[in-house]
């Protein structure tokens, strides 16, 4: 099998739909919100940030998930740990995103290929450097599940984000801030800013103030689309991350990647068509 393209970003195209699973999947919602918690966004920051423990200060938090408005952090970090605690946290989104892939993976859940990409995306999970990467470090601390499906589910959050701490990198390397990189991505794909759903909820006067800055760089035009350089600007954000994202897989052979990616390729597919895209 040939590879024309980076591995990161084969990989990333496969991998994705698992790291999303305690976002875009019902039961790992419901699960931490049995614990006490109050909402969706509190079962989000209390499942992403359990593995700093309960005393890392919002303002910290805020810094390693980077593209949240300032304040919205502290209105979830750290009343979540009132209400519950990290090793409750964990243990609930990991039961959660299981029973979430096993109800859309259905038979295939048992299969011999999903204990078999378990198995490599563990390897590859757990080979990086983990200087530089907080949130991918914190996340190295926690204990590799034993049971198949839990240990794919870990291994592609584990490998998001690696490579969404890389990202960050890529960002700060090109000077975009945390909300700038939500109405970048909205624009590359032709979608208004203010209808993008990770900055749709924001006053439209702090909205206008971000495309009104990124207007003066140069990366957004009078019409409000992406400019020549901002595309460029996008391009190169997503070239660095690609880049930033190949080490996890260095310790694999080609014969493992095809492997990987043969045995990924149904479990991706079950899990994007149930997601609402």
């Amino acid at each position: 099998m040939s590879h024309p393209e980076p591995v990161a970003r084969r990989m990333y195209d496969l991998i994705e739909p698992l790291g999303l699973v305690p976002y875009l999947a019902d039961e790992s919602d419901q699960a931490l919100i049995a614990l006490g918690l109050r909402n969706q966004w509190d079962a989000y920051f209390a499942g992403r940030a359990a593995p700093f423990g309960p005393s890392v200060p919002a303002e910290v938090i805020h810094a390693v998930f980077y593209n949240f408005a300032p304040g919205e952090v502290a209105r979830h970090i750290p009343k979540v740990w009132e209400l519950t605690t990290p090793e409750a946290a964990l243990a609930a989104r990991e039961r959660g995103c299981v029973a979430g892939l096993r109800r859309i993976l259905g038979d295939l859940a048992d299969s011999p290929g999903v204990e078999r990409a378990a198995d490599l995306l563990s390897k590859a999970a757990i080979s990086a450097p983990v200087e530089g990467r907080a949130l991918y470090a914190a996340l190295r601390t926690l204990p590799i599940p034993r049971e198949p499906l839990a240990r794919l589910w870990h291994a592609a959050t584990l490998l998001r984000e690696h490579r969404g701490d890389g990202h960050i990198v890529a960002l700060v390397a090109e000077g975009i801030g945390g909300t700038e990189a939500h109405v970048l991505h909205a624009l590359s794909i032709d979608m208004p800013a203010h209808e993008f759903g990770r900055v749709s909820h924001l006053p439209a006067a702090q909205l206008t103030a971000v495309v009104d800055g990124m207007r003066d760089r140069g990366l957004v035009g009078a019409d409000g689309r992406l400019t020549a350089g901002g595309r460029a600007a996008k391009e190169r954000v997503e070239a660095m991350t690609d880049r930033l994202a190949e080490a996890p897989y260095d310790v694999l052979d080609s014969g493992d990647l095809d492997r990987l990616v043969s045995d990924l390729g149904p479990i991706s597919a079950a899990v994007q068509a149930d997601f609402p895209w």
